[in-house]
């Protein structure tokens, strides 16, 4: 993984916040200067979300989308961007965690659940059961039923 750029120095930091007040071709320049020198505070804050099963690069994309956010939102006069930045990446990683542990108690009918005898993948479809209707019960049962309906017309009167 290739290292990133140093952190921008305060003053540095400050002008390229007051850059991002101003025109559009600068903001668009000054905020991709920002990304790119505080992409180590991301590597920093995905360290701890390590052992949650995801690609680090994915930690890594998440954390940038937080760290965008946080520059659009940023002001000045709530302190540092660095410190308001570490909450925005921290919670996009969180958001992204949460939303796949939702996601994580679903099933799909065709994913692989195991091999049979002959080595064949198996999935949950194959191994559920399926009533496949008896034609002839159900012949009979239609027969039962017209003739249990003849016998109620013959028996029963029209109010019973």
């Amino acid at each position: 993984m290739k290292t990133f750029p140093k952190p921008l120095s305060s003053k540095e930091e400050a002008y390229y916040i007051a850059l991002l007040k101003g025109q559009p071709s600068e903001a668009a320049e000054a905020k991709e200067v920002l990304i790119q020198r505080n992409m180590r505070l991301i590597a920093h804050i995905i360290k701890k979300y390590q052992n949650t099963g995801e690609d680090m690069e994915d930690l890594i994309s998440i954390g940038t989308i937080g760290l965008i956010k946080a520059i659009d939102s940023f002001d000045v006069s709530k302190g540092q961007l660095a410190t308001y930045a570490c909450r925005c990446i921290d919670n996009e990683l969180l958001m992204m965690l949460r939303a796949k542990k939702k996601s994580a108690r679903e099933v799909s009918l065709y994913e692989p659940i195991g091999t049979d005898k002959e080595g064949n993948e198996i999935n949950l479809l194959d191994v559920l059961e399926q009533p496949w209707p008896d034609v002839v019960e159900q012949m009979d049962l239609r027969e039962r039923l017209s003739k249990m309906f003849e016998v109620f017309e013959r028996i029963l009167t029209q109010r019973e």
